[in-house]
């Protein structure tokens, strides 16, 4: 079962989907919710979202939060020091684990900057977006929509 660590400035909550699932919440309106917990109510307004990021920007009873959401991968990648690999620049981008390729988002020749999303990569019944890690050209894609990878077979070669 997938377990969250969601980040709210300095303190650290552990969730499972069945929290999620067993939250009582209703959209009111556009991005304004009702929730109840523990027989109080709270109202609560999606002020920004960054899905990339799993980042977002909340209003709950007109107090602003910033929470940071990580998945299991998410909790494995930073335990593991990946993202401070992830700085070097690369010209080689390979798939960080067994999966299938559900989108190619760049086409050989494309310039990128770091951020870009190159492809998603489905992967433990879950999407992950890969994006790039520093500026460049794509110079190759040697995979194709719906190709099934393994995990360190390259992906997209950079230049």
């Amino acid at each position: 079962m997938t377990n969250y660590r969601i980040t709210v400035g300095d303190q650290q909550i552990s969730a499972t989907p069945g929290d999620i699932e067993d939250l009582d919440i209703i959209r009111t309106s556009g991005s304004n919710y009702h929730l109840l917990k523990d027989n109080k109510a709270y109202q609560v307004q999606l002020l920004s979202a960054d899905y990339l990021e799993k980042r977002l920007k909340i209003a709950v009873n007109g107090t602003t939060y910033e929470i940071e959401i990580e998945d299991e991968y998410d909790q494995q990648v930073k335990e593991m020091g990946l993202l401070a690999v992830a700085a070097q620049k690369v010209n080689f981008i390979n798939a960080p684990m067994p999966g299938l390729i559900l989108d190619i988002m760049v086409t050989e020749g494309q310039e990128v900057e770091a951020g870009t999303p190159l492809l998603v990569l489905s992967a433990m019944k879950m999407e992950n977006i890969i994006v790039s890690q520093g500026e460049g050209v794509v110079k190759s894609i040697p995979v194709k929509k719906d190709e099934a990878v393994e995990k360190g077979q390259l992906v997209i070669e950079m230049e």
